[in-house]
């Protein structure tokens, strides 16, 4: 059986820090009142000349420098976002000639924070099928193109970045993607949206008068959905490998909010030390949260050979997945 690894990862992470006190104009001590729901601190905003394509660039580039792979040995490079450049072509595809991943065959996905889980996925299962040998995954996103600035109950809660990771074959019984979950349920598509952005309800006059062109959710709605479907996650997980939850070394969530982590931490018995985080110096990066994460502590050293770690997405649709990878 043929078990992907990753070989190479890489991140980027835009250079405009914005701190809580940004927000001072929304609500009185701003920082206090964002760090106390939240556990953000501060969060990167993109320039208004960066796109989503520029930040999953660099972390490309980046991911083939640690894998010490040349571009044209990419064989497909699957871009996990929910703030494409545009609505066509795929960023994945722009990308693909930034880096000159000449012969590679490139596209996106989207379900939105969990974009990057479910671009792991369909890497990984890429790989296994025996067809391709090198597959890129990308999660970025530039959530600040489209948030609503007079929405206190979202604004602060994000920011932008991408993280990149490349899978090869090569991975074995104690090396490699090890088993993978993915889900989810179309019931709640509405909970999270962007109202007026597509063929259902196109961008008039009328739709931006009315906010309708900038990110929506039903943030208690989607606190409920989240902590129910985490230990579903983490047990169903483990109960496909055969372990359990102590077992892990570390737990890299996606970086919503930090009472879901103690909620977690709580519910499990789990360590909170053992969930790798950035939250609090990169808020929400949607697609590029689980991204950033992994590949901050592969360059730190804090994950090493032999860690087992789970990684795992949920958001908008709504959708769920995570991977367990022995490192």
């Amino acid at each position: 059986m043929i078990i992907s690894k990753i070989i190479g990862s890489g991140s980027c992470m835009p250079e405009r820090v914005i701190p809580n006190s940004h927000f001072d104009y929304l609500v009185e001590n701003a920082d206090e009142w964002i760090f106390s729901r939240t556990g953000i601190r501060e969060r990167r905003f993109a320039h208004a000349d960066q796109a989503t394509s520029d930040l999953a660039t660099i972390a490309a580039k980046n991911a083939l420098e640690a894998a010490g792979i040349d571009a044209s040995e990419i064989d497909c490079i699957v871009l996990g976002t929910s703030t494409p450049d545009m609505s066509l072509p795929a960023t994945a595809c722009i990308v693909q000639e930034n880096i000159g991943a000449t012969n590679a065959f490139a596209f996106d996905v989207n379900s939105v924070c969990s974009s990057f889980v479910y671009a792991m996925e369909v890497a990984d299962n890429f790989i296994k099928c025996g067809k391709y040998k090198n597959v890129m995954a990308i999660g970025a996103d530039t959530y600040s193109k489209i948030l609503d600035f007079n929405d206190k109950t979202t604004c602060p809660l994000f920011g932008d970045g991408a993280g990149a990771v490349i899978l090869s074959s090569g991975g074995n019984e104690t090396t490699g993607i090890q088993h993978t979950y993915m889900r989810s349920d179309g019931k709640g598509w509405q909970l999270i949206q962007v109202p007026s952005s597509g063929s259902r309800k196109p961008v008039t006059p009328e739709t931006i008068a009315a906010h309708e062109v900038f990110f929506q959710m039903a943030g208690k709605q989607v606190y409920v959905f989240a902590t129910e479907v985490i230990p579903e996650i983490i047990r169903s997980l483990c109960a496909k490998a055969g372990i359990e939850p102590s077992d892990l070394t570390y737990i890299i969530p996606h970086q919503a909010n930090v009472r879901m982590i103690d909620f977690i931490a709580k519910k499990f018995g789990y360590p909170k030390e053992r969930f790798l985080l950035n939250l609090d110096r990169c808020g929400n990066t949607s697609a590029a949260s689980v991204a950033l994460v992994l590949d901050e502590n592969l360059r730190n050293g804090t994950i090493k050979p032999g860690d087992l770690v789970l990684t795992m997405g949920f958001g908008g649709g709504l959708s769920w997945g995570c991977l367990l990878i022995r490192f």
